[in-house]
């Protein structure tokens, strides 16, 4: 590569880094909202459908980026909340946005914080293909409540025996020639998960993770 060429790629590369293989992953977005009962920040939370992918989890509201509607993030937030429970753009006052969140399962997400209008709660249309119910939970109540911690370790598994017993290969790293330890199953990173119960409800996952991630805000404006 000439001198000239090394000029152009700095150029070329990108001005402000972002995530490598994005475009690999489910890109998304959520909002945590914050709303104002009687003088008690509340946050709010949704329940997924029984029905539908991951139904019963308690989570934020919000969904997949969507280019054909969305011309950034805030976008999805301000749509997927329009979708999800009726919120219309006024409702919402989008206060700032925590880190990018990469998970473990191949999820980007775009966590914001904002407000919602107490009024606005009194027309919420939920639609119930998504969402059971939403869940008001006193900020306090985190705030206190020390939650349990468990670890999971995660594995990448190069094959499979299924119920015939057959072997169902996912990447030929013996073929390849590939050291012996990507042969079976390799990784054991621990990934911690936090467990709050509230009430008969169990949160936890990326919502637990997001909720102790405001807490860490929220203690330095003390």
């Amino acid at each position: 590569m000439e001198i000239k060429s090394l000029k152009k790629l700095k150029k070329s590369l990108p001005k402000y880094p972002n995530i490598l293989g994005r475009d690999r992953f489910f890109n998304s977005a959520v909002l945590i909202p914050l709303v104002d009962i009687d003088g008690v920040i509340h946050l709010l939370f949704q329940k997924r459908a029984i029905n539908i992918k991951q139904g019963g989890d308690i989570c934020f509201p919000g969904g997949g980026f969507d280019k054909r509607f969305d011309k950034n993030y805030k976008d999805t937030v301000y749509r997927e909340l329009y979708e999800e429970l009726g919120l219309k753009k006024k409702d919402i006052k989008i206060i700032g946005q925590l880190d990018t969140y990469s998970t473990t399962i191949g999820v980007i997400i775009e966590p914001f914080v904002g407000k919602i209008k107490k009024k606005a709660l009194k027309n919420l249309k939920i639609d119930k293909n998504e969402v059971e119910k939403i869940l008001l939970i006193p900020l306090k109540f985190f705030k206190k409540t020390k939650p349990e911690i468990y670890t999971l370790k995660h594995l990448v598994i190069p094959y499979e025996i299924d119920e015939k017993g057959e072997k169902i290969e996912y990447f030929p790293s013996k073929s390849l020639g590939l050291p012996k330890t990507y042969h079976e199953a390799w990784g054991d990173k621990n990934h911690k998960v936090w467990v709050y119960k509230w009430k008969d409800e169990v949160i936890w996952g990326i919502t637990s993770v997001m909720i102790n991630e405001i807490l860490k805000f929220i203690d330095k404006i003390r």
